[in-house]
């Protein structure tokens, strides 16, 4: 998955290189420390992309939490937020995907 979004980003990169340039622009300032700092930030687009079902999104953001230094249970807090929000369909779609990163994590980790 992770190089299939690779090669499709850098596509729409090529077509649309200033609206794309623009976005990197937005998502830098958007998620660097400010008040917030950047782990707390990135627990944020967890909850955000599991709300939205955007599967690829969430894989990148949960391996980026991680990255990041939070751990399993703050993600799952950060799910738990999504799925207030979004009810049945984010509590199946974090069930599918979500554990399943976190499961890759674990295996990576082991």
């Amino acid at each position: 998955m992770k190089q299939e979004l690779t090669d499709a980003l850098a596509s729409i990169e090529e077509g649309l290189p200033s609206v794309m340039k623009a976005f990197r622009g937005l998502q830098a300032a958007a998620t660097s420390d400010g008040v917030l700092d950047a782990k707390t930030k990135k627990l944020m687009m967890v909850a955000v992309t599991a709300a939205l079902r955007c599967e690829p999104c969430l894989r990148e953001q949960v391996k980026g939490a991680l990255q990041l230094g939070a751990s399993r249970e703050e993600i799952l807090e950060a799910a738990g937020v999504a799925i207030l929000i979004g009810g049945g369909p984010t509590a199946a779609y974090c069930a599918l995907y979500l554990m399943d990163e976190l499961e890759k994590d674990t295996g990576r980790s082991a």
